[in-house]
């Protein structure tokens, strides 16, 4: 009888193993989706543009790393990457380059925007980012949606800078925040040429065309936009930095897979 329970217990453990696999929970299976194969690594298509990748950092209006950021990487389409390289040849001949703060975002990176939005008791990054608009306005005021032209693909944030390009400090959980509308030496310092206020400054004044920005700022809001529309590109009204390529080849799908 002993000989009999060993090779029942033998015969068993097969079974209850594929039993387990069979069972087992859809959220245990399978690895985190990947991109497809129309996306590439910005720095492998333009190695020279500065990569500031904002939401893989807590410096951005939530305060933390962003989900779905896993690696601090400019992931575009081709088409939109190889545009801007385009753009970057010539800002390369006036003794500039181009800045990324962010590029493709997962949707998963959205719903955590939507997540923290919803949560109107944080408001640790208010003072540098959205000093004068109560947080409960921000679905009503456009600046939080529960899709992003990001997720696209061809779409990204960007700036210029100055060459050679220091690079920025780091920032510093729980220091003192200056408002992104504040004169230049005032704001976080960002190696950014002046636009006139900060990156993710909610806020009308990162209206590109706001007739309050004058002079440099205004030049510098106007040489971004030029450059970006020769190359085939869109820039949305209210954000300076935000541009789409105008026949991106993903034009009604939001993807999901993470930057890694």
């Amino acid at each position: 009888m002993v000989k009999l329970s060993a090779v029942c217990r033998a015969l068993a453990l097969p079974f209850a193993v594929l039993a387990s696999l069979v069972s087992a929970p859809a959220a245990q299976a399978g690895p985190a989706p990947k991109s497809p194969p129309g996306f590439v690594s910005l720095a492998e298509v333009d190695p020279t543009i500065v990569q500031e990748m904002r939401y893989f950092t807590p410096h951005n209006f939530t305060g933390h790393r962003v989900d779905g950021y896993r690696r601090p990487r400019c992931l575009l389409t081709r088409p939109a990457a190889e545009s801007l390289h385009r753009v970057q040849r010539a800002m390369l001949r006036r003794g500039l380059s181009l800045k990324v703060y962010d590029c493709y975002r997962p949707q998963r990176a959205v719903n955590d925007f939507v997540a923290w939005a919803k949560n109107l008791d944080d408001t640790r990054m208010k003072a540098e980012f959205y000093p004068r608009v109560d947080k409960s306005r921000l679905f009503a005021d456009g600046y939080i949606a529960e899709k992003s032209g990001h997720s696209r693909g061809s779409t990204m944030d960007l700036t210029i800078v100055r060459l050679p390009a220091l690079p920025t400090r780091p920032y510093v959980p729980g220091e003192r925040l200056a408002p992104c509308f504040a004169p230049r030496s005032e704001r976080f310092p960002d190696n950014s040429v002046d636009m006139g206020t900060g990156f993710d400054c909610f806020d009308t004044l990162s209206h590109t065309l706001d007739p309050r920005i004058q002079g440099r700022q205004r030049s510098n809001r106007l040489l971004l936009r030029s450059a970006m529309e020769k190359a085939g590109f869109t820039n949305l009204a209210e954000e300076w930095w935000h541009y789409t390529l105008r026949d991106e080849p993903y034009p009604a799908t939001y993807f999901d897979f993470p930057v890694r």
